[in-house]
């Protein structure tokens, strides 16, 4: 897909908001100036006391490029096949839950903005609408995540709905199965739908903007994938049955039952062990992703950057590694590949970008990974993503300080 189609397939962002949102943290910046403190709380916060979640951001910066510009590098290709989806770029968005709280429609609004984009999107299993919405909405490029469940039953028959609306592949998140605990959250009283005291309603009178999109859909907020014939169908009802149904006792022989239903390729999200993802190649798994789940799950867990060698050693190259966590540059990308992953996945950034300017907002964030992944390859000497490895990186014990 050419850029011209892409941007004539995207809608674009006001120039106003183009002037500003130059980068990832810079649309973090004006996502928070546009939601509430609780929303914006909930897509930047971490658990505890967020070791986890800082580290993920700064592990990057422990790597410096060693570029080679003389192998010239005229023309840069970044695309990449992977579980059956021809990528023109290494970056997919990521399952995340209530994306809706961010602008109405998100869901659908971000697989089209990535199916524009020629990339992949992974519907979440607690999208404010059903998967077959997703499906409906966007192109061929769509995984789907799922869960181990107390009621077996229900991952099958979320893994058969995926099936049957035509999703790629099957993400079976395996590092949320008892909820972190999360501080902000809990500081700011965060509900779902959010609720506001009289200071929260004082302070809305900045986030009108957000108040006058979402006003409307906060009271029919709900996770449409949980919904059932003549079932409860307020969000409340449903989070308090999500919350019952993660089971801690899943173990291996559930993944094999997966892998007996979904015949597509399955990808294990959340592994940070080398053993875990050798386990994973040896029970017929596709893939895997490396992840701590944002720094929302277990504090002082590894980063995902520091945990990616040795998962890429442990599985040697027999299913592609892909990387979730602290992924703010193109650069960020780079090293990640260079590092041993097939691609990344994006959460938060694409929420802030939602924020900003909904569909837009997302098609605007992907490009800017697109260029900025395009720029440093071009300033590397590297014309594909094939040619990215270790030899390009210094790794520093600190800034400045070789390892």
């Amino acid at each position: 897909m050419s850029a011209s189609n892409r941007s004539s397939a995207s809608p674009a962002l006001s120039e106003k908001l183009r002037r500003e949102a130059i980068s990832v943290p810079a649309l973090r910046a004006m996502a928070r100036r546009t939601l509430p403190r609780p929303v914006f709380d909930f897509s930047d916060g971490g658990a505890e006391d967020e070791h986890t979640l800082r580290r993920n951001e700064a592990a990057f910066a422990r790597y410096a490029f060693l570029p080679r510009p003389i192998n010239g590098a005229p023309v840069r290709d970044q695309s990449v096949q992977l579980f059956g989806m021809d990528l023109s770029m290494p970056v997919m968005i990521g399952p995340t839950g209530l994306a809706g709280l961010f602008w109405p429609g998100a869901e659908k609004l971000a697989v089209r903005a990535a199916n524009n984009a020629g990339t992949a999107y992974c519907a979440s299993h607690g999208s404010v609408c059903t998967l077959e919405d997703i499906a409906a909405a966007g192109g061929p490029n769509r995984m789907m995540q799922v869960f181990v469940y107390r009621d077996r039953g229900f991952t099958r028959e979320l893994a058969e709905r995926a099936a049957a609306a035509g999703f790629k592949a099957l993400v079976l998140t395996v590092d949320n199965q008892l909820h972190g605990r999360r501080d902000r959250d809990l500081r700011n009283g965060f509900t779902i739908p959010p609720r506001f005291d009289v200071s929260g309603l004082l302070a809305m009178a900045t986030k009108l903007p957000w108040l006058m999109r979402m006003g409307p859909e906060l009271p029919t907020l709900t996770f449409g994938n949980y919904l059932r014939e003549n079932g409860p169908s307020d969000i409340r009802t449903l989070a308090a049955r999500m919350h019952d149904m993660f089971d801690p006792a899943m173990n291996w022989s559930d993944v094999d039952e997966l892998r007996r239903i979904w015949k597509g390729p399955l990808i294990l999200k959340g592994v940070l062990h080398p053993q875990e993802a050798a386990e994973a190649v040896a029970h017929g798994v596709d893939g895997v992703i490396v992840s701590n789940h944002g720094g929302r799950q277990l504090d002082h867990a590894a980063s995902s950057l520091e945990a990616l060698p040795g998962i890429v050693r442990a599985v040697e190259g027999r299913i592609p590694v892909l990387l979730d966590g602290g992924i703010r540059r193109g650069g960020d990308v780079v090293k990640a590949i260079a590092l041993g992953a097939s691609a990344c996945l994006i959460a938060r950034p694409y929420l802030w970008a939602l924020a900003v300017s909904g569909e837009a907002g997302v098609a605007h964030v992907l490009e800017l990974f697109r260029d900025e992944i395009d720029r440093t390859m071009g300033l590397l000497g590297v014309t594909e993503l094939s040619q990215l490895n270790s030899d390009l990186l210094m790794r520093l014990d600190a800034i400045g300080q070789t390892a």
